[in-house]
């Protein structure tokens, strides 16, 4: 597994690359190349980056694209660049504390059956003042759900949400095959994090090894909701929610099984179409309130409420007839 590749992606970035290109630069063990692939910028994001590469101490590779693709489009072509064994993302916005590389690689060259590998943060604003929360508080990545990540269960907490952060996360090479195209509808770090878990170990360092800036202009964040903001987030999801994430998890199926890769996992496969059945039961509960009462007691048995949904307070929902939660 020789060489380690940094994919990042710009777009209209000038006001904080310099910081995350400088501490990419700072590391205690250089990357063997950094691939940028800017997605149109219109301020000053590549002259940014070339003078960066000038003096760079590694291998700095610019690729400016012809047409807007989009931010997982984009981080889609800057893997497919990368000529190393190991490919870590990373964002245009962040701090990457020195140790980052070294660490992830370690973890990769000493567990040969682990696939990935992705590490908590430290959550800031624009000027890099702590916010006071780690970003796996953000991600509700519990004790309970690390115990299942730690002893082969990644899929398994992965199908309730994505705990992985791209930013965070590195990934090794021999899985690019499986992992492109990334299917519309998918973030790039949730995708990765599912297809690879479906095939290999998953690793976490719980240090925070970047520090994550949140501001105003980011595509994704990691604000820390209280229970009645996430009450509010789930009034506003409709039904259509069901259709998009159906999509997505038969897209994931489908790459598993697909007959020209030659990967996938036994058990990754029986809990996709569980979550998929689960998701089509909740998407069409019955109107009458008999029938809707039996089918959520049904499925409470089936107790897929409690691995792929939020257990009591998605049956509550679903027998209210409220909005999906």
């Amino acid at each position: 597994m020789a060489g380690l590749s940094v994919a990042m992606c710009t777009f209209n970035g000038s006001q904080y690359i310099s910081e995350q290109l400088d501490s990419i630069a700072s590391q205690t063990r250089l990357p063997d190349e950094l691939i940028v692939c800017d997605d149109c910028s219109t301020d000053y994001t590549v002259e940014i980056v070339k003078d960066f590469a000038a003096r760079a101490g590694f291998p700095v590779r610019l690729s400016i694209n012809e047409k807007n693709l989009g931010s997982t489009k984009n981080f889609e072509k800057a893997i497919s660049l990368c000529t190393g064994g190991m490919i870590a993302l990373s964002d245009q916005d962040d701090v990457w504390q020195p140790e980052k590389l070294r660490l992830i690689e370690a973890v990769l060259l000493n567990s040969p059956n682990t696939g990935a590998v992705f590490t908590d943060a430290e959550v800031v604003d624009e000027r890099l003042r702590p916010l006071g929360y780690r970003l796996w508080q953000s991600k509700d990545f519990s004790s309970s759900a690390q115990k299942k990540v730690t002893h082969g269960k990644a899929v398994e907490v992965l199908l309730k949400r994505n705990v992985v952060t791209g930013a965070t996360m590195a990934f090794r090479e021999k899985f690019r095959g499986l992992i492109l195209p990334i299917p519309e509808g998918w973030v790039h770090d949730a995708w990765i994090a599912l297809i690879v878990a479906a095939n290999a170990d998953l690793a976490f360092i719980s240090q925070s090894l970047i520090k994550y800036r949140q501001h105003d202009r980011q595509q994704l964040g990691a604000r820390k909701n209280s229970f009645v903001e996430q009450l509010s987030v789930s009034r506003g999801t409709d039904s259509s929610s069901y259709v998009h994430q159906l999509n997505n998890y038969t897209a994931a199926h489908e790459r598993l099984m697909s007959g020209n890769t030659g990967y996938y996992s036994k058990e990754a496969i029986s809990l996709l179409e569980a979550k998929i059945e689960h998701l089509k039961v909740r998407g069409n509960m019955p109107g009458q309130k008999l029938r809707r009462l039996q089918t959520v007691i049904k499925e409470l048995c089936t107790f897929r409420y409690h691995r792929f949904s939020y257990g009591w307070k998605s049956a509550a929902k679903d027998l209210l007839g409220a909005k999906p939660f």
